[in-house]
């Protein structure tokens, strides 16, 4: 028997009360922190001239993908994957190929509990490559945590500073800078390049991670931050807060509007249940001679 049916057999009310428990479950599941043994993985188009690919992500003990991101682009930064520690392969194919076609790139990532990880495709076309990174998730007291993803083919050399004070010096293309302490602020992020630069106003709280791309837009270089943390005790937040291609994170929606639906028309289930019953109630017939 398929569920649709099973669903149509119930009383209405008690197919609202599952609704209800369901719902409520849901949202406990949002809220509730990561299991422990967890860690977080990220995927990430980094190629500015490789076209849009579907990636894969599985795990070493079952052969089924985890997680399927299909026609990512250039720029496009997926938020993170909660997943249990052990050993996982990433695959890379060409937008709508066949799920059992060889990839065009695969690459292994040991996760190991409690930490993060971004596996990005990067470098040209011809030379294209997964690398796997691991992302810091704490912070000395008081400072905030800062890399850089050089990530512009037009650019291929490019140096990074946030209000004036150097992040990144000379970066080549498809090369990633080792994390720097900085104080917090709001300060103009410049990446400059030998044919132009460009600058981004950028936030850095204290107690947060965050990775700079730098990326080549249609008028030249572009920059897009990245928070990947917000202070310890947090799950890794992770994909971009701007346009570009980025599949931003958003935050788990509250359950209660349709908690107030779905108990409304448990309500109004009820109601016309009794007055059903009530309708379909036989009457006495009226004795001879009354």
């Amino acid at each position: 028997m398929t569920f649709p049916r099973m669903a149509r057999l119930l009383p209405v009310p008690l197919t609202a009360f599952a609704l209800l428990l369901g719902a409520q479950a849901a949202g406990a599941a949002a809220a509730a922190p990561a299991a422990p043994g967890t860690g977080w993985i990220r995927l990430a188009h980094f190629s500015p001239n490789t076209p849009a690919v579907d990636v894969y992500l599985y795990s070493f003990d079952s052969p089924g993908a985890r997680l399927v991101l299909h026609h990512v682009a250039y720029g496009t930064v997926s938020p993170y994957q909660p997943v249990a520690a052990g050993d996982y392969s990433v695959a890379m194919r060409a937008a709508g190929a066949a799920a059992t076609s060889p990839p065009v790139l695969s690459t292994s990532v040991a996760v190991k509990a409690g930490h993060a990880y971004t596996v990005a495709g990067m470098g040209p076309e011809s030379g294209l490559r997964l690398q796997v990174m691991s992302d810091e998730l704490s912070t000395p007291a008081g400072q905030a945590l800062v890399r850089v993803i050089q990530a512009s083919l037009k650019q291929q050399v490019v140096t990074v500073d946030f209000g004036g004070k150097l992040l990144a010096g000379r970066l080549s293309f498809a090369t990633v800078s080792p994390y720097r302490a900085v104080a917090p602020g709001t300060e103009a992020v410049t990446a400059t390049g030998s044919g132009g630069d460009a600058t981004s106003t950028v936030t850095l709280a204290a107690g947060t991670v965050h990775t700079l791309v730098i990326l080549d837009g249609a008028a030249g270089l572009q920059i897009v931050n990245l928070e990947d943390a917000a202070g310890s005790g947090h799950m890794p937040v992770g994909a971009a807060s701007t346009g570009l291609g980025g599949t931003a994170p958003r935050a788990p929606a509250s359950p209660a509007p349709w908690l107030a639906v779905i108990a409304a028309g448990s309500l109004l289930a009820l109601g016309a249940l009794l007055a059903m019953a009530g309708a379909l109630r036989p009457r006495r017939q009226p004795r001879p001679g009354t």
